[in-house]
Parts: structure tokens; C-alpha cells; sequence
């Protein structure tokens, strides 16, 4: 996956289960975001780090996507837990992730396992790819992506 490139087309169910299109989102740039797990520390301050700038992403019109394999109750409970103002997407089949290639083995205690490499992507209004940040920190990754936005 590179920057140029046509984002891979997808449709999931987002929190509330609704169904949702990349392609409804054409015509404007949106971030879209790849975490590991709802309700873990890691992804509980990304998500919460992203919604205390969600204000400033809808100033630049801009939408916020994450997506994990968790299911749809699980966003839910997460979304309402932590009052997360975005779609949150359910990958549960894992088909987005590895379109994507967030789907990678790591390391976790000592072993190999497969998961999610915490990735984050900004899709041009063509549905190119614009950027691409890879293995993001939490707590910092939306205020880069709102740097990288306001050179834009």
C-alpha cells in the first residue's frame, strides 16, 4: 500500500448498525484509523485523544473513521463507554485490515502473533491514498494527523 494509491473499497457496519460505504465518504478527505482493540489502554487513549479533537477534524470537514475486528456491540459499549463522538467500524472477518495491510505478525511477550499494526490513513476526496502513518502512537497520533491536515 502506498500514498497514490486507490484505497481499497469496503463496507462495514459501524456502531449503531448502520451500514457503511468508503465510497460515502468520496468528495471529501477523510482519516481513517486501524487499532487493535476497543477498551484497551493503547486504544483507549487513541480513540478518546481523537475525540477530544473531533471539534477541530469537523471544522476542516473532515470525518473520522476507526476500525477494528471487534463486533458491533463491542464498539457500542465502547463508543458510549468513553463517549466517542465517530464511526467506529467492525471488521470482524478481518477483510478491510488486510486490504489495508494493518493485518501483520508482531510480537506480544516473546511470541509471534497475528494483529493489528496500529495504522492510520488519509484518504484523498478522490479515494486515493493520501497518507500513510504507520505504527502511530497513541496519545499523540491525532495531533499529527491534524499537522499533517493543516499543511495541506
Amino acid at each position: 500500500m502506498n500514498t497514490g494509491d486507490k484505497a481499497p473499497v469496503f463496507t462495514l457496519k459501524d456502531q449503531h448498525g448502520n451500514v457503511v460505504s468508503l465510497s460515502d465518504f468520496y468528495g471529501s478527505r477523510i482519516v481513517l484509523y486501524f487499532y487493535p482493540k476497543d477498551n484497551t489502554p493503547g486504544c483507549t487513549r487513541q480513540a478518546c485523544a481523537f475525540a477530544a479533537s473531533y471539534n477541530a477534524f469537523r471544522e476542516l470537514g473532515i470525518p473520522v473513521i476507526g476500525i477494528s475486528k471487534d463486533s458491533v456491540e463491542s464498539h457500542r459499549k465502547f463508543a458510549e463507554k468513553h463517549d466517542l463522538p465517530f464511526i467506529l467500524l467492525a471488521d470482524p472477518e478481518l477483510e478491510v485490515l488486510k486490504a489495508y495491510g494493518v493485518w501483520q505478525e508482531k510480537k506480544m511477550y516473546g511470541k509471534n502473533v497475528m494483529g493489528v499494526v496500529r495504522t492510520t490513513f488519509i484518504i484523498a476526496p478522490d479515494g486515493t491514498i493520501e497518507t500513510i502513518m504507520p505504527k502511530v502512537k497513541p496519545d499523540t497520533n491525532a495531533a499529527e494527523i491534524l499537522a499533517v491536515l493543516s499543511e495541506k
